[in-house]
């Protein structure tokens, strides 16, 4: 609470905002971390995120629901099919008219091709599968050029910048106008999603992006939105959109 307190202070004192990022000036935020973290990322076997991936991967062949089908009887080889798709969610669902991130697609197979029940939000089985689709995408980078996601970014831009929650601050605050700087010991870091699902220290878990931005919401003293809303996948359209060329890193490590 003292550092979020200094920060508000830090900004109610700048003059003015910095703004967006400029493209060619946006990091991943595993260049903020420490080389203790960076490595444990780059290694599968020390990567704690890697037993999810395993779990994805296990359960990318089990059969369920009416359809008696698995994923890999659809998609066949994940490692193949999958390659790029984590890169370009949220996409937009034609047949629904709406925009979905990952779990959201995941979960839209489960119910609708394989007749079986959604996996609820932040369920093992659902980050598992979440995070060996996202694997498969390492090292690509993110796309986000379909225009009928316009309105998505649009709202979830202005979601990012608006101030919020008793502490009156907004996500821009923190990670446009003072990335780099420090907040007690830790980097500010630009907050793109390259590497979602992840493990994060603080929660000795693999957790999604919208977890991680319920978080930052509580921590503003902000009601955060329900899990899987419109609010949130619009917030993850505009970061992925924010953070169109960087490369994927799924599973990621955070502190």
């Amino acid at each position: 609470m003292m550092r979020l307190r200094a920060l508000v202070m830090a900004t109610l004192a700048v003059p003015a905002l910095a703004g967006e990022i400029p493209l060619a000036e946006r990091r991943s935020d595993t260049l903020t971390m420490s080389s203790e973290l960076r490595a444990m990322q780059a290694d599968d076997a020390a990567n704690p995120a890697s037993f999810s991936v395993l779990d994805g991967e296990a359960l990318w062949r089990v059969r369920a629901g009416a359809s008696g089908k698995s994923c890999a009887d659809c998609h066949g080889d994940g490692a193949q099919s999958m390659r790029g798709v984590a890169a370009r969610y949220p996409a937009f669902d034609s047949a629904s008219g709406r925009v979905l991130d990952l779990e959201a697609k995941i979960n839209q197979c489960r119910t609708e091709r394989q007749g079986s029940a959604a996996l609820p939000m932040e369920s093992r089985d659902l980050l598992g599968l979440a995070t060996y689709v996202g694997r498969q995408s390492r090292g690509l980078p993110i796309v986000s050029d379909d225009p009928r996601l316009a309105p998505a970014i649009d709202r979830g831009r202005a979601l990012f910048t608006a101030r919020q929650g008793q502490l009156n601050l907004s996500c821009a605050i923190c990670h446009d106008d003072h990335w780099g700087r420090k907040l007690g010991a830790a980097t500010v870091p630009q907050a793109h999603p390259t590497a979602y699902p992840l493990y994060r220290l603080e929660w000795q878990s693999v957790g999604s992006l919208q977890r991680r931005l319920r978080n930052c919401m509580v921590g503003m003293r902000a009601e955060p939105y329900p899990m899987g809303s419109d609010e949130f996948i619009a917030i993850e359209t505009y970061l992925m959109s924010r953070g169109r060329g960087l490369a994927m890193e799924t599973p990621g490590v955070r502190p």
